[in-house]
């Protein structure tokens, strides 16, 4: 499942339909810490009745009473479980997270008569291009197109030391008590100093400090793939290596992009989905040419090294529907056309330009502009049922939605008369 809150709707919903078809089994919940829902706070335990330390044994028990898990993002790797037969996927699985979460099930079991044949897998999420996409690199030989470059632990140690973050006698310092074994509270101290020296000392501005946290990762990410297959005997590594795990998480920065859109996305919670038979029995054809992987980026990476062209609309349509996921929405582009045609319709409608474009009265502007988009939703509710149900019963997602499309109407400039970008 997406999230935890909808792990537990559908362990509720499933538990109701399990006793209503007097099923000789249960289901299982699996997913950690606590989480209130309706005012009920829930953990694992207080749900399936026994501790979490046990559901891997109630899951192989030779009786079978429990043979449906309902998982948040748990036991999508290592668990190793024969039975498995079918998953039922409803949230969104990219890259190697694809394959090792698919590969639960991916294996025969002649002692309880399973066959890969047998399996079945169905996606409520990802496309077939998306799966395709992140088995082809696994599916033969795979192999690095050129070797990883050592020199880029270098090159990122000497930027990070510019900064002055740290001190060399403070990793040397953290290192002795490290490995000494002391207790967390005594390492705390060293790494306090240099987060808030990099949080609030050192005046860095929100890119230096992006930037900085960036290149500290990635040493991290790289010295400890490559120790792991290399003999190093630089000590000065391994150092900074440890000190960094510890310091990294400290580090804050601000992330603009997320910070401009808290206002639309915190208060709504959608749960209605729409169910669509997209494709039965289809067969993903992989790529049997051995695939060739790059290796790490050999230049050391900063905040300004993944920027790209972002069409202000497709951000907001994106953070609105990924977040909330709304049942309505379909491919990225049917998602744009369904908002684009409701801007589009409310910066059309004649009152527009009197009502809100040349009203000098803010409030009557933000009542006349609510106004305009319910109209132009409830015109469109042959089209769009679900959307016009969900706007007109939930009060939360009626206000998110349109701050949505009042930011879309912003970015694009509407006055009345301009036509629309793009």
């Amino acid at each position: 499942t997406r999230n935890i809150v909808s792990a537990i709707r559908y362990y509720q919903a499933v538990s109701k339909a399990l006793t209503a078809a007097n099923a000789d089994f249960k289901a299982i919940i699996a997913f950690s810490g606590k989480k209130t829902v309706a005012g009920i706070e829930h953990t694992e335990e207080s749900l399936n009745g026994f501790p979490s330390k046990e559901i891997e044994a109630k899951l192989d028990d030779k009786n079978n009473n429990y043979r449906l898990l309902i998982v948040a993002n748990k036991f999508l790797t290592g668990f190793d479980q024969p039975k498995l037969c079918a998953m039922y996927v409803d949230k969104k699985l990219q890259g190697l997270l694809a394959v090792q979460a698919l590969s639960r099930l991916n294996r025969s079991a002649n002692k309880w008569g399973k066959k890969t044949e047998d399996l079945l897998v169905l996606d409520f999420f990802n496309s077939v291009t998306d799966i395709k996409a992140a088995f082809d690199p696994y599916y033969t030989a795979t192999t690095l197109s050129e070797p990883t470059n050592t020199d880029i632990l270098n090159d990122l140690q000497e930027t990070l030391e510019e900064y002055g973050v740290y001190e060399t006698h403070e990793v040397e310092e953290f290192n002795n008590r490290f490995f000494q074994g002391v207790e967390g509270d005594d390492l705390s101290p060293i790494i306090d100093v240099c987060a808030d020296r990099f949080n609030h000392g050192l005046g860095l501005e929100d890119d230096e400090k992006a930037d900085y946290k960036i290149k500290a990762k990635q040493f991290v990410k790289i010295y400890a793939q490559m120790a792991a297959l290399l003999n190093f005997n630089n000590m000065d590594w391994e150092k900074l290596y440890w000190f960094l795990k510890f310091l990294v998480p400290k580090l804050r920065i601000r992330d603009a992009e997320k910070d401009a859109l808290d206002g639309l996305l915190n208060s709504v919670d959608l749960s209605t989905y729409g169910l669509e038979r997209k494709n039965l029995n289809m067969t993903i054809g992989l790529d049997a040419s051995a695939a060739v992987i790059d290796p790490q980026n050999p230049n050391p990476r900063g905040a300004h090294d993944f920027e790209e062209d972002k069409d202000p609309l497709d951000e907001i349509i994106k953070m609105f529907n990924e977040r909330w996921f709304a049942g309505w929405d379909a491919t990225p582009m049917e998602q744009r056309i369904k908002f684009i045609n409701i801007m589009q319709s409310v910066a059309k409608d004649p009152d527009y330009r009197i009502q809100v474009v040349n009203n000098p009265d803010v409030q009557n502007r933000e009542i006349a502009l609510e106004k305009l988009i319910a109209a132009a939703v409830s015109k469109e509710r042959k089209r769009e049922l679900d959307l016009y149900k969900q706007y007109a019963n939930d009060a939360e997602f009626k206000r998110a939605f349109n701050a949505a499309i009042i930011r879309m109407l912003a970015e694009e400039g509407w006055d009345g008369e301009m036509p629309l970008a793009g």
